[in-house]
């Protein structure tokens, strides 16, 4: 039998200890302490001498706007910009007419048709034109016009000089359409004479001049008075 050799056994390594001579780890830099600067002016750039001078701008200046101020009191906004006048439109010179003496239907058939031709007509002197016929006649026809309708609803019928005789020439006008209507406004109608019409030019209706009559004819002015106005 063959000798059994004996196994040889290592001994365990025994534990690495720290050399001294190991390197050692880098240390953290040092903070270095700022310190504040010192307070003072800021330092300012210097400005050349030679720069550029800058162009003069072409466009035209913008108009100032009206300075605008508040009040405490109910009105709020006061501007100090004086307003420009207003342009008034002018009228066209209007025609004088003096009805005295004429016969009211004629008269006013003719001064209906001068304004159905764009014309301005004043009318004085209405309580002097003329309406023939008999008094009871004539009495008898403005008191049925009077009297007509009820005091609600109409139709009411003038009673003084100046609004009959526009009644009158506004029968003879189509007043329902506008044709009649910017005719019917061209006419102006007072009793007696205004003070800014004494110097004018007065025009007299030579076709309506009343006829040589045996009775006297009344006058609007005598109707207006039996009719209850006060002239």
């Amino acid at each position: 039998m063959a000798e059994e050799t004996p196994k040889e056994t290592t001994a365990p390594a025994p534990p690495a200890t720290p050399s001294a001579e190991a390197p050692a780890t880098p240390a953290a830099p040092a903070k270095t302490e700022k310190k504040p600067a010192a307070k003072g002016p800021k330092p300012t750039k210097a400005t050349s001498s030679t720069k550029a001078a800058p162009k003069p701008s072409t466009k035209p200046a913008a108009a100032a706007k009206p300075a605008l101020t508040v009040s405490k009191g109910p009105i709020a906004w006061k501007s100090s910009a004086v307003a420009s006048p207003k342009k008034v439109p002018t009228k066209p010179t209007a025609t004088v007419v003096d009805v005295s003496g004429l016969v009211l239907g004629r008269s006013a058939s003719l001064i209906a048709q001068r304004l159905l031709r764009g014309e301005n007509i004043v009318v004085i002197n209405a309580e002097k034109v003329v309406v023939t016929g008999s008094r009871s006649r004539v009495l008898n026809f403005y008191i049925a016009n009077r009297a007509r309708g009820s005091v609600r609803s109409g139709p009411h019928f003038p009673r003084y000089p100046d609004r009959i005789y526009r009644r009158t020439v506004r029968g003879m006008l189509p007043h329902l359409k506008t044709r009649g209507k910017i005719a019917f406004d061209r006419l102006e109608v007072f009793i007696g004479c205004p003070s800014g019409y004494h110097s004018t030019p007065h025009d007299w209706l030579a076709p309506a001049k009343a006829p040589p009559s045996v009775s006297a004819l009344m006058t609007l002015g005598e109707v207006s008075k039996l009719l209850g106005a006060r002239l």
